[in-house]
C-alpha cells in the first residue's frame, strides 16, 4: 500500500477544507453562532478523516508485520 501517496491525498483534501473555512471565518455578514455552526462539519470532516488515515496506517503496519511472521 502507498501510503505517502493518500497521505498526499488527504493533504490535499485538508487544504480545500481549510479554503471552505477561511471563507467562512472572512464572511463578516456572518455572526459568531452562525460562523461556528458552518464550521463544524469542516472540523468534524477533518476528524473523521484523520482517523481513516490512522487507521490506514495501522491496517497496513499489521500487514507488513504478519508478512514478516
Amino acid at each position: 500500500m502507498n501510503i505517502e501517496f493518500i497521505e498526499k491525498k488527504f493533504q490535499e483534501i485538508y487544504g480545500e477544507l481549510e479554503k471552505d473555512v477561511m471563507e467562512i471565518l472572512n464572511n463578516q455578514s456572518l455572526d459568531k453562532k452562525d460562523t461556528n455552526l458552518r464550521i463544524k462539519p469542516y472540523s468534524a470532516s477533518k476528524q473523521i478523516l484523520e482517523n481513516a488515515l490512522d487507521s490506514i496506517k495501522m491496517a497496513d503496519r499489521l500487514a507488513k508485520e504478519s508478512l514478516e511472521l
